[in-house]
């Protein structure tokens, strides 16, 4: 993959967002607070917790299906960051030997346990961060902290940190051509062109961010940003809400991976 399909690949997050399903059209404010208690209960569960996590990704599955993500993409968002989550686990395995459970004739250790409740949690914290991005907006998910009461200077830097990001990406790209055209072959893909090829990059950073600030401060920055869209909760978003957290309480209080098994055993002749 070339470096402009990586950093057009970046943005397809934002361009997802302007779709016009019934989950684009919710109040950002009650995604983020659905959002933050799916992290929030998800996290809560104990560390050897496998099956009581399942049942979780019935959230993520719904606001794809309904908000018309394509589910590979946001696959490959996930797989691409896996290694921090393997990375973490990964040892569990060989620290924590005790058997706790047996599984057709074959002893499960805790650490194993463990480390897929590991991966468990991070596939679908993940997976709910990217969708909200996908069906809000970065900005839009800035402003909606703003007005749940979080402070501006954090918002703030928040939405800097994403834009510029961008304008990073853009100006070591263009470096990328240019060190391309005066090249041929494997020559200037050392070390050492890479080392100045990050300096450049980094005085230029600051380059910029010192006369984007001053413009900043020229048009009466002052530590906030406004936003000219102005945020309505209608019922439906109430409706969302008060839906989410019914579902969220109900995983986390209800063995519903129990239940269902002992439902199927009911059935079974």
């Amino acid at each position: 993959m070339t470096f402009d399909e990586r950093y057009f690949a970046v943005g397809r997050l934002d361009r997802l967002s302007y779709g016009q399903t019934l989950i684009h059209r919710l109040d950002p404010r009650v995604k983020v607070v659905a959002t933050l208690l799916f992290l929030v209960t998800v996290i809560s569960f104990p560390p050897h917790e496998i099956a009581g996590l399942l049942p979780f990704f019935l959230f993520p599955v719904l606001l794809l299906t309904l908000g018309g993500i394509p589910a590979g993409f946001i696959l490959r968002k996930i797989v691409f960051v896996s290694p921090f989550a393997l990375m973490i686990g990964i040892f569990n395995p060989v620290l924590d030997t005790r058997t706790v459970t047996v599984l057709a004739g074959l002893p499960i250790s805790a650490g194993w346990l463990s480390f897929l409740s590991i991966l468990l949690k991070f596939v679908l914290t993940t997976g709910a961060a990217l969708l909200l991005v996908a069906t809000t907006s970065f900005p839009g998910i800035c402003h909606a902290l703003r007005r749940l009461g979080f402070p501006s200077l954090f918002v703030s830097q928040l939405l800097f940190l994403y834009r510029y990001l961008f304008v990073l990406a853009e100006e070591a790209m263009r470096m990328t051509r240019a060190r391309d055209m005066r090249t041929f072959g494997k020559r200037g893909l050392g070390l050492a062109v890479f080392v100045r090829i990050v300096g450049v990059l980094f005085l230029r950073t600051v380059d910029r961010a010192e006369r984007i600030y001053a413009a900043m401060l020229s048009r009466g920055f002052q530590g906030d940003i406004p936003t000219l869209r102005r945020f309505r909760i209608s019922f439906r978003d109430m409706a969302f809400l008060a839906a989410a957290t019914i579902l969220l309480g109900a995983f986390k209080f209800y063995p519903v991976t129990e239940g269902i098994g002992r439902l199927a055993q009911g059935l079974r002749p």
